[in-house]
């Protein structure tokens, strides 16, 4: 496992705290993460730098990418959430997040070309009708959201999506745009390990 301390976690512009010098309630939750992954994401040390920041982040992050975790429910998966986030964030020229998100997405959906695909043309790729669906809304509230109209939510209506999954479909968008913008202009880079897992099935 890496030393959370001694891995390369630190943004190029805007040196990372060290894990130790970080407020006890924020380094429990990298700890907890790096107990899980293996590794602790740049982004969680590049924003804690700012901790009362990093806070409303990870708050509003995980309300909308774990909503069970608010006790909420809803018909997007995971994956459909995490494909939501590469595809806007391809379109968004963020490498970190296409990287890191496209990791997570290619695990949950269990399909080693997916990340690939949507993050170059959502299109071609091999996804459901639903989830094209659903990536044709995203990218327009990702690059034209003052021309969505009521018309924009009857295709996802009709993929059984309703008025709470269309927002949280925009949410996240708008949400990782602005994750997007942070990363790319702090020169975020991702972790090594993003780059190769879900690529390849796990050895039993």
């Amino acid at each position: 496992m890496n030393n959370p301390e001694t891995s390369s976690t630190k943004a190029t512009r805007y040196p990372a705290p060290e894990i130790k010098d970080v407020p006890e309630d924020i380094r429990a939750k990298i700890l907890e993460v790096q107990e899980k992954a293996g590794f602790v994401p740049q982004v969680f040390l590049a924003l804690a730098r700012r901790p009362a920041e990093w806070r409303s982040f990870f708050a509003y992050h995980d309300a909308l990418m774990l909503p069970e975790s608010v006790g909420r429910t809803s018909n997007l998966t995971k994956a459909d959430r995490e494909m939501i986030v590469t595809t806007t964030s391809a379109a968004n020229n963020c490498l970190y997040c296409v990287v890191a998100h496209g990791a997570i997405l290619r695990i949950y959906e269990k399909k080693p070309l997916v990340a690939d695909q949507v993050a170059i043309n959502y299109r071609k790729a091999d996804i459901s009708p639903r989830q094209r669906a659903m990536l044709d809304f995203a990218m327009k509230v990702c690059l034209r959201s003052d021309q969505i109209e009521d018309g924009d939510f009857a295709p996802l209506h009709a993929h059984g999506l309703n008025d709470e999954d269309i927002w949280d479909i925009a949410a996240i968008t708008a949400f990782f745009g602005l994750s997007n913008r942070m990363a790319s202009f702090s020169n975020m880079m991702p972790n090594p390990e993003f780059y190769l897992m879900g690529r390849v099935p796990k050895q039993k």
